[in-house]
Order: C-alpha cells, then structure tokens, then sequence
C-alpha cells in the first residue's frame, strides 16, 4: 500500500525534468551511499518552498551530487546567489557539470571544504538555510549560521526522523542518530524559532527566526 501511495503521489505532482532525472541515476549508478540524494518529490516540495521564499541568498550545508542545490536555486531572485559546501572534493565535477545543464551554473558558488572553516569565511546574510551535511555536526552548523539568518527568515534540516531512529534509545548509542536527535531537541527548545517536523521522505525540519 505505502508503494501505490507513493506511485499516487509522484503521478500527481509535476514530473522530475530529465535534467535531474539524469542526474538521479547517474547518482545511483556511479556515488556512493546514492540514497543521500534529495530525489523527486523533495526536491520539488524545497523548489517550491524556495519559490515561496524568493530568497535573494541561500546557503546549503551538503551539496553531495547537486541534486537539491539545484532544486533550491530556481526560487531565486534575480541575480539571486546559492552557497554550497561539500567536503567531499571528488564530488565537485559531477555537481559542476549537472549546474551547468540546468541552467543554473551562475546561480551557484560551490565551496569545497569542512562547513564549520566555509562558514566562518561567510560574510553572508542568507535567507534561507538547507542543513543536510554530517548528522553529528547539525547542532554545531545550527549555531554557526543562526546569525547569518535574516531575522524572518528560514532554515531547513534533512533527516530529522533519521529511519524512526530518534526515538529509540537503543539507536541513539550511533553518533549520526545521536547527532540528528540532538539536534531536535536543540531547535525544540528554542524560543528564538518556531518550527514543524514535515514527515517527508527521512523528516524535514521547516525552522523560522522569529
């Protein structure tokens, strides 16, 4: 049953352009651990949440192959501009390459690097922030980019419900679990934000600077 409502879902939502739809399946041909990438239907709810926003910057923490910066980038105002950090430097061609083939090469500054030494190098004010790097390093990212968010503006946090792993003690002895359920109960206990838990895909974290 979750199957056919899934099939349900993506039949009636706009379809994945073969620009991402390439790159989704060079992604799981060709990287490893491919189940990272945002894929169909989140990428298009963070395109449609980033078209909302019309930010003029955002800033991602975790580009992997590309998928989600460019998702995200096509919300942009015009002359709008996108960060992106990854560590991993092998991955830096792929996303170059897959930019350039939607059209948004120009929007986008990939920074390869740890997030924690980019971020300090940042003399940015974001409006929306997308967290989607290292699981044990979401609390320290958190810190770091609250005060380049503008006061109403956004941040988002991938795999917050982690597998249903969050709330299971046993779990939480794994430092990637630990780190995500850490950081819950950080942004949960902030009075400086409101935010929703959107049970997508691997839980989505919607945070607002009040």
């Amino acid at each position: 049953m979750e199957k056919d409502l899934e099939r349900y879902i993506r039949e009636h939502s706009s379809p994945e352009d073969k620009v991402l739809e390439e790159l989704y399946r060079k992604t799981n041909l060709y990287v490893v651990n491919p189940n990272m990438v945002s894929g169909h239907i989140q990428g298009k709810i963070l395109e449609m949440i980033s078209y909302m926003i019309s930010p003029s910057a955002i800033l991602e923490i975790g580009t992997y192959t590309g998928y989600s910066a460019i998702c995200l980038s096509r919300g942009l105002k015009q002359k709008g501009q996108l960060h992106t950090i990854e560590v991993n430097d092998e991955l830096y061609e792929m996303s170059s390459h897959y930019f350039a083939l939607a059209g948004v090469a120009d929007k986008i500054s990939l920074h390869i690097g740890r997030a924690q030494e980019v971020l300090e190098s940042l003399s940015l004010e974001f409006d929306l922030v997308f967290i989607d790097g290292d699981k044990r390093e979401y609390c320290e990212y958190y810190n770091m980019v609250f005060s380049k968010v503008r006061k109403g503006g956004f941040i988002i946090a991938d795999n917050v419900l982690w597998g249903g792993k969050v709330n299971d003690a046993e779990a939480l002895k794994d430092p990637q679990t630990k780190g995500v359920a850490d950081f819950n109960e950080l942004v949960s206990s902030d009075a400086r934000v409101e935010k929703v838990v959107l049970p997508v895909r691997d839980g989505i974290m919607i945070i607002r600077k009040k």
